[in-house]
């Protein structure tokens, strides 16, 4: 059976909470210690097949601009032409072309498009959590995803050598994501 051929019925639709989701990485600095960032605004929808989760997909997007170190001279640099050039790729953006289950965790491998290049990236999955009401009636599940890239696969290349030897930005990119969805209608 192929995603096509999936009726509604033997899926479940789940919307990105925005509120209660988070998009944050880390990354060695100057060789000696790791800098974290974040992103919120997160949107996006899981699909969710009910009983065969290889055809379930996900689909999310970021906005570029509400990257925040702590350092708003540092948060400047980022959003420029060096590193993601928030005017000309204003979103950072995933959707799913695998889905492989592991006993109660999974792999999600898909398109991941950052500064307008995309390269697939896979993602391990802690959960989805086991269903649950709100205090306002609306049926929410959560999940952790973690995935490394490097940078520079993405045309993210900007770099300083240091006197010492090194750089001050390492290569490798460790990316967490700890999603709420609340299911749809």
């Amino acid at each position: 059976m192929t995603p096509a051929s999936v009726t509604p019925a033997a899926t479940t639709t789940w919307n990105i909470d925005p509120a209660h989701s988070s998009a944050e990485f880390k990354v060695k600095h100057m060789m000696i210690s790791n800098v974290k960032g974040s992103f919120s605004g997160l949107s996006g929808v899981l699909t969710e097949h009910l009983t065969d989760s290889t055809l379930s997909s996900i689909e999310a997007s970021v906005p570029v601009a509400t990257i925040t170190t702590g350092d708003p001279k540092r948060d400047g640099h980022l959003k420029s032409a060096d590193f993601f050039d928030a005017e000309k790729y204003p979103t950072l953006n995933f959707k799913s072309t695998k889905v492989v289950g592991k006993g109660d965790a999974y792999q999600v491998t898909g398109d991941l498009t950052i500064h307008g290049v995309t390269k697939p990236a896979t993602f391990a999955i802690d959960g989805p959590s086991a269903p649950a009401k709100d205090p306002w009636g609306n049926t929410r599940i959560g999940l952790s995803a973690t995935a490394k890239i490097n940078r520079k696969d993405f045309g993210l290349n900007w770099n300083a050598s240091l006197e010492a030897g090194g750089f001050l930005v390492g290569d490798e990119v460790s990316i967490t994501l700890d999603v709420q969805f609340i299911k749809a209608g």
